[in-house]
């Protein structure tokens, strides 16, 4: 087994990647535990993440520390967010999702973790939970619905800090079915810098999502 370290607690094992489990012997969504020396890895599955997916593509930009705070617009069960939760170890992640049906199965995942914080809250109305946050580090966004880019940007301008990264991850079938994914992807990022967002990276998620790409922004000055 060979193991290299790639990132703020992220690790290549073999050809797949894991982080170090703030919570050994835990599991959030069934993926694989591998003890290894003093410290315990979760397999990060590219297939339940985008965030995964992302650093398999290529992904160069990338932005966690341990202490970092994020905005995690979009938390459902909690699958990424608990392994951003393993390499922002003193940090916050405040995690924002509109289901409640969601938000139950991320509660019990964020029982066990100190640092990811729950907000039962409409990403599209940020101004309702802007008293209970501060700013963050990076803005990290994956909302399937046809306003995905505008509920990003308006949650950055309002929570990021000066030189804080955004992340987006655009699933074109939930802006429009009936558009080429590759008009919606100069669409949307057109969107961004029109707002004052200069976007740094960009990886399609293929063959892990189809018809997704992942947009890595900050603030152009």
């Amino acid at each position: 087994m060979q193991i290299k370290n790639i990132g703020e607690n992220v690790y290549q094992i073999d050809n797949q990647i894991a982080t170090v489990n703030l919570t050994p012997t835990k599991q959030v969504y069934q993926e694989k535990l591998i003890p290894y020396e003093d410290k315990e890895f979760r397999l990060w599955n590219p297939r339940r993440s985008k965030l995964a997916a992302s650093i398999i593509k290529g992904l160069t930009i990338f932005p966690f520390k341990k202490d970092s705070n994020v905005l995690y617009l979009g938390a459902s069960a909690g699958t990424t967010p608990s392994h951003i939760s393993d390499i922002c170890t003193e940090g916050k992640i405040y995690s924002v999702e509109f289901s409640p049906t969601m938000m139950r199965e991320f509660i019990e995942v964020a029982q066990k973790r100190e640092n990811l914080l729950p907000l039962l809250e409409d990403a599209t109305h940020p101004l309702n939970y802007q008293h209970l946050l501060e700013s963050v580090d990076i803005v990290y966004s994956d909302v399937a619905q046809a306003q995905q880019t505008k509920l990003f940007i308006d949650n950055f301008r309002l929570f990021a800090k000066e030189d804080a990264t955004g992340i987006i991850m655009i699933k074109a079938r939930s802006i429009d079915v009936t558009m080429n994914p590759n008009t919606i992807f100069k669409q949307e990022k057109r969107k961004l810098e029109e707002s004052g967002l200069k976007v740094l990276e960009e990886i399609k998620l293929d063959p892990y999502e189809k018809d997704h790409i992942a947009f890595i922004c900050k603030k152009s000055f």
